[in-house]
């Protein structure tokens, strides 16, 4: 049985859920925003619980969606306009990273 999402789980969903159409963070990047933990346990948090947040707005540090949620996350992408990489698999980070700011 799923707890409910505790302190910490909340304030990643709040910083996944300002992530803009078109822009991503990398699960590290988020921990950084939330001042604590680490990219495993924003995976964590967002495996728990990331289902009512945009989730495709969360890559790797590579620019690779959420695994087994490709297909998916590439719909959104291409609904929103997120900037890909040439190879059209992965995020093109640099281009699609959200700074923070609204």
């Amino acid at each position: 049985m799923q707890s409910e999402p505790d302190e910490y789980a909340e304030a990643v969903l709040d910083a996944v859920e300002r992530i803009p159409p078109g822009r991503v963070l990398a699960y590290g990047d988020i921990a950084e925003l939330v001042g604590t933990g680490g990219p495993r346990q924003v995976g964590r948090v967002m495996s728990l619980y990331g289902g009512g947040v945009p989730w495709w707005r969360v890559v790797r540090a590579d620019g690779s969606p959420a695994s087994g949620h490709e297909v998916r996350a590439h719909e959104e992408y291409r609904a929103e306009g997120t900037p890909l990489r040439p190879d059209g698999r992965r995020v093109d980070i640099r281009r699609a990273r959200w700074d923070g700011s609204t």
